[in-house]
């Protein structure tokens, strides 16, 4: 009986193993558990083809194409391990890899939206926040742009000049460039949400700083509630901050989902406005937006 005891916890040892490998190899921590999500990611590690010019959009997807069914949450990111070193494939066991068991993650309609009735709303309640002294300075507030139609949301640090002075976020020259990213991932301008983690403009386009992104929060939380995206991209160190608490820095979290709220996949990746200082990391932030293109099934 002892012996059939220890081989089984045996058993198990080797096939944790062998998922944390997979993990750290594949550098989805965090990630929802998906099927087909491993031979994807493994098919873009061996791909590496140069990223495009952000100039010219392929075809986009077929409206017709079916909704993938919504995927279970593996870890919260309060609770998101850290990144395994991979291991030696020789140590791997030949039997396949299963997905621990895990609780569904509640459903959308579950989540106590807040006291505001729709979007219109809650924009209207920004418009006329003094939380913090950015409004002090502030033209305007910048709320939001997009229809979300696509379920794809990003979310970038705050508001420029140019942002303050049309009150729409990314209108300057980094917003041009989003546009050639969002345009190069075959979705249309309109077709995603795009936001940002304060809604008014700190002076001289500094950081915010932790009580204003604390102040603007809530907001933040509710335009989420509200849209609840299908996947979210957090463009540079403050999105991810204030998304996800995690301060690490943006070159060591780019490029692994992790989880916002335990359900929803986040995707950090460089600002715009970084790779107008820095052009040679486009290649990087491709290859993070192919990620979020085989994370919401657009790319075999």
């Amino acid at each position: 009986m002892e012996d059939d005891v220890a081989h089984e916890l045996l058993e198990i040892v080797r096939e944790l193993r062998a998922h944390v490998e997979w993990h750290g190899v594949s550098g989805t921590i965090g990630l929802p558990r998906d099927p087909g999500a491993k031979a994807r990611v493994e098919a873009f590690w061996r791909e590496h083809a140069a990223p495009p010019a952000f100039e010219e959009a392929p075809p986009a997807p077929s409206r017709d194409a079916p909704r993938r069914a919504p995927l279970e949450a593996v870890a919260a990111p309060s609770a998101a391990p850290s990144p395994a070193a991979p291991l030696d494939r020789k140590d791997s066991p030949a039997r396949p890899v299963r997905a621990p068991r895990v609780s569904p993650a509640p459903s959308p309609a579950a989540v106590h939206l807040p006291k505001y009735g729709s979007l219109d709303e809650l924009k209207e309640a920004v418009r006329s926040c003094t939380a913090c002294a950015l409004h002090e300075q502030r033209t305007q507030t910048v709320f939001a742009r997009g229809t979300g139609s696509s379920r794809v949301c990003f979310v970038g640090e705050g508001p420029g000049a140019e942002e303050d002075a049309q009150g729409e976020p990314f209108v300057g020259a980094a917003g041009q460039l989003l546009d050639k990213m969002i345009a190069a991932m075959g979705l249309g301008r309109d077709e995603v949400y795009i936001c940002n983690i304060v809604k008014c403009r700190p002076p001289n386009n500094r950081r915010p700083e932790p009580p204003e992104i604390a102040a603007c929060s809530g907001y933040l939380r509710a335009q989420l509630q509200f849209l609840d995206p299908e996947v979210i991209i957090a463009l540079g160190g403050t999105a991810v901050s204030g998304l996800l608490g995690l301060t690490e820095g943006i070159t060591r979290l780019r490029g692994t989902f992790r989880l916002y709220q335990g359900r929803i996949p986040v995707m950090p990746t460089f600002h715009p406005a970084y790779l107008l200082r820095n052009p040679g990391a486009k290649r990087e932030v491709w290859a993070d937006l192919k990620a979020v293109l085989a994370h919401l099934g657009r790319v075999s």
